[in-house]
């Protein structure tokens, strides 16, 4: 493996400016933009007005905290253009999730919202390593998706050549990798292990590809996640992070040079953590919800996002803005198990930890009577598959319960039984009734 740098001297001198410049040009945007959704957004109007606030109470960035969150709902409930704060001739594009728990969240752009998603993915891409040149499979869905496109322009914004593969077609994957060697690979951390297994089928190394770096989100994943695609894969994991309420992958990325959590592009979202439960900010540093307010966006500008992700903010390193740890989980995806909270990605560490178990895995729920009951499916790793079942089901039952808290029966099944996914993993089936 080559190990990347990202070059210094094409940093934008954004990324470099003082802590005082930084905050300067975040409370001139942040009025801008709250002025901008409450005089065109009708329904964060009348949030606002319901709150008893209105953009002249913001004078300072502090004041952010009493204005009103956004949620998830609301722009189901505007669904499908009623929070869009531009006539619908300036909208050049849609994208929208995947609703699959009720209506899709639907979010618009202007030209100038494409331009600047471009120049955030394209920062990102050069934080990780990336230059004018490079080659970078996309691996990641393209389509109402933000993954996929929001790649492609960001990776061409920076002078690369893009492959939009899109997500699937693992075969084809490898083929291309092999034939067109990308230095750059974006796509789900999963869903890279899923290559990673396709090369071995196949009698490849993946460690041996043209590779050089990965630039892995839309699902948190942590360190034994990182040790061991750079193990197999014989590149740099890079974590982006980002959502299509906000924009889409490139809100945060990290940078090679340190990999100690994603940079926060400050100029163009501004974050908060507050405490899940009241809603109340709480200081950089301690853990809590993630919230983002868009300071640059025209089509849809989103204020006080809660986006339900668990993490921390953490002083700059690689650069002035500030850094996010890695995401711990979402509070909504926090499994309650008998009066335990679980989240999946406590149970990935201990997978991780044993080197006979592959990194897939499946945790199913269910219910007996009034007791909670979790079965863990995973599988050998193809160098274990001599393993004890047993032994190996015992060790692992024995780490959740001592790490985690919970009990749980083990499944240990040969390699490549645990269900796969072309994108987002399946990590949790629940089939408790309400």
């Amino acid at each position: 493996m080559v190990k990347r740098i990202a070059d210094e001297a094409a940093l934008e001198p954004i990324e470099k400016a003082s802590v005082d410049e930084l905050r300067a040009l975040q409370l001139e945007r942040m009025q801008w933009s709250i002025g901008h959704a409450y005089e065109n957004s009708s329904p964060y109007r009348a949030k606002c007005d319901a709150a008893g606030v209105t953009p002249a109470d913001l004078r300072t960035l502090a004041d952010l905290r009493h204005f009103p969150f956004t949620v998830k709902d609301d722009l189901r409930q505007s669904y499908p253009f009623g929070m869009f704060a531009v006539p619908k001739v300036d909208v050049v594009r849609v994208h929208a999730s995947s609703g699959t728990t009720g209506k899709p969240t639907v979010v618009g752009y202007t030209k100038n919202d494409i331009d600047v998603w471009a120049t955030v993915v394209a920062r990102s891409i050069r934080a990780a390593g990336g230059e004018a040149g490079d080659t970078v499979h996309v691996a990641y869905g393209y389509g109402l998706f933000t993954g996929g496109l929001g790649a492609h322009y960001g990776a061409e914004k920076l002078g690369c050549v893009v492959i939009p593969m899109s997500g699937g077609q693992t075969p084809k994957q490898v083929q291309l990798i092999n034939d067109f060697k990308p230095d750059i690979i974006m796509v789900t951390p999963s869903y890279m292990l899923n290559i990673a297994d396709e090369f071995e089928r196949q009698g490849l190394d993946p460690a041996e590809s043209s590779l050089a770096v990965g630039i892995f989100g839309a699902e948190p994943w942590g360190e034994g996640m990182r040790a061991e695609i750079e193990t197999r894969c014989g590149l740099d994991a890079v974590d982006i992070y980002g959502l299509s309420e906000v924009i889409g992958p490139g809100v945060a990325s990290e940078c090679i040079e340190t990999k100690d959590g994603p940079t926060v592009w400050e100029d163009h979202f501004y974050p908060e953590i507050i405490n899940p439960e009241t809603g109340e900010p709480v200081p950089d540093g301690e853990l809590g919800e993630l919230v983002f307010t868009s300071l640059t966006k025209e089509a849809l500008p989103i204020i006080r996002y809660r986006t339900r992700d668990l993490t921390r903010l953490l002083p700059g390193t690689a650069r002035t803005m500030r850094r996010m740890g890695k995401i711990t989980g979402r509070s909504d995806d926090m499994l309650i198990i008998r009066g335990v909270n679980v989240f999946p990605t406590q149970i990935e560490e201990r997978v991780l930890a044993l080197d006979e178990l592959a990194p897939h895995y499946q945790i199913h729920v269910s219910r007996e009577g009034q007791l909670d009951v979790v079965r863990i499916q995973v599988e050998k790793s193809v160098a274990a598959v001599g393993a004890d079942a047993a032994v190996l089901a015992a060790q692992l039952g024995k780490a959740v319960k001592d790490y985690v808290g919970i009990s749980a029966t083990i499944d240990v099944g040969e390699p490549n039984s645990v269900a796969r996914s072309e994108g987002k993993a399946v990590r949790v089936i629940d089939e408790r009734n309400g």
